[in-house]
């Protein structure tokens, strides 16, 4: 195990909660969770499960399943209840194919610091693409297709692309030209598809098209959700996969039941009980989950302002709650102040003004690149009283305690170079 370390976000996230319990004052922008509360209805349904203590069967029970399979149909992707298995998060079940489907793995670059660490934790090659200049999130096509025959050429086996759909790190969400374009290449190359739709409902503008490439691939996508970003519970850990109908779709499953049988076991009772609701989407769910992607759009449109306003390039964000900037424009003038790649850009920020970022070459980009993710879901308030007012407010940029802190990030990134 050596020379394997913590997944960097957790330790940043650490890191940070030891120097503000030793009194510092800084801006959390490194940890990519949604700050908010947990829903009072969602309390209810975790203390209604909480007699829920037999272990039950290894997929999930099937009225939790039912509710998945419905929330997949809902979303133009027919799904059964067989189809369908939940998780101890989202996490897991990446892993838990990754155990299940041989072959290396094609990443969008940058991508979420977990995918190639786990591809590397089962002796895979985890092979970095490039993603187009409109969006993250997927590989740009023709250099997926370059990506695949370099790899055969040296003798590696490609044969899973994963895709981020809104993404994590750059807050965006490929359009579906892309993602059709990407399902044609994984069909003339045999690929299965893996697409981690976490962020789904976290798409800021709800007139989005979202397009999930189990509509235009449905029997080589295996798609990916949970209840982490949507609803707020990373902590509860609710994950959920759908797999592809037909017989290769089967195998896939069963070997991830397989392998969650010898890992896991189960989802928590309580959890499955929390999930079924959730998953339902009653009327009080879906209106929580659009006031959440409001709030998670203003807040990020807004930092996305300060920083194109100080020089950064940045895509604009559409979906989830993350910015990713790029400081290129100003590489003279920050390397006079000796930063030179992601690593120094994040310590500068750090050092001097107090602002946590998460460097880009933990992300899979080029270390040399000054680009780093900002987790804006870290800015509603720092108490549960706060974080509901941000969200219930028409302006959530005019509450105080919101309008200090991007004040404070106006202030750091006006006074970044001389």
């Amino acid at each position: 195990m050596s020379g394997r370390n913590v997944s960097p976000n957790l330790a940043l996230n650490q890191l940070v909660a030891e120097r503000n319990a030793a009194g510092e004052s800084l801006v959390h922008l490194g940890f990519g969770e949604a700050r908010l509360p947990a829903f009072a209805p969602l309390l209810d349904r975790l203390a209604a499960g909480a007699r829920r203590n037999a272990y039950g069967p290894v997929a999930g029970g099937r009225e939790v399943r039912e509710a998945v399979a419905g929330y997949f149909s809902r979303r133009r992707m027919p799904t059964e209840a067989d189809q369908v298995v939940v998780a101890p998060g989202s996490k897991p079940l990446l892993m838990a194919l990754h155990m299940t489907v041989p072959g290396d793995v094609l990443l969008p670059r940058p991508c979420w610091n977990t995918y190639a660490p786990q591809a590397r934790y089962m002796g895979k090659q985890a092979i970095g693409v490039p993603i187009p200049d409109v969006c993250g999130g997927v590989p740009e096509p023709a250099a997926l297709r370059e990506a695949v025959q370099a790899a055969r050429v040296l003798g590696h086996d490609p044969r899973i692309v994963v895709l981020t759909l809104p993404d994590n790190p750059t807050g965006t969400l490929a359009p579906p030209s892309l993602v059709r374009e990407i399902c044609a290449i994984a069909e003339e190359e045999d690929l299965l598809i893996v697409s981690d739709e976490i962020y789904r409902d976290v798409v800021h503008d709800p007139a989005t098209p979202v397009l999930s490439p189990a509509e235009v691939a449905p029997r080589r996508t295996v798609v990916t959700t949970g209840l982490s970003k949507s609803l707020a519970l990373g902590g509860w850990r609710i994950g959920a996969a759908r797999f592809p109908d037909g017989a290769w779709g089967r195998r896939i499953r069963d070997g991830v039941v397989s392998a969650a049988s010898e890992v896991w076991s189960t989802l928590a009772g309580p959890m499955q009980e929390v999930a079924a609701y959730a998953f339902a989407e009653p009327p009080e769910i879906r209106e929580r989950l659009a006031a959440t992607a409001r709030l998670h759009g203003v807040v990020a449109r807004e930092v996305h302002r300060v920083l194109v306003a100080n020089g950064a390039l940045c895509r604009p964000p559409t979906g989830a709650f993350y910015v990713y900037p790029d400081f290129e424009p100003l590489r003279g003038e920050l390397a006079a102040l000796g930063v030179t790649d992601s690593m120094s850009l994040h310590q500068h920020l750090l050092d001097e003004y107090g602002v946590v970022v998460l460097a880009g070459h933990h992300l899979g980009d080029v270390e040399g690149a000054l680009r780093f993710k900002a987790a804006t879901s870290m800015l509603y308030g720092e108490t549960a009283a706060e974080q509901e007012e941000s969200l219930a407010a028409a302006d959530p940029l005019s509450l105080p305690h919101v309008r200090n802190v991007m004040t404070r990030l106006e202030e750091t990134f006006t006074k970044l170079v001389p």
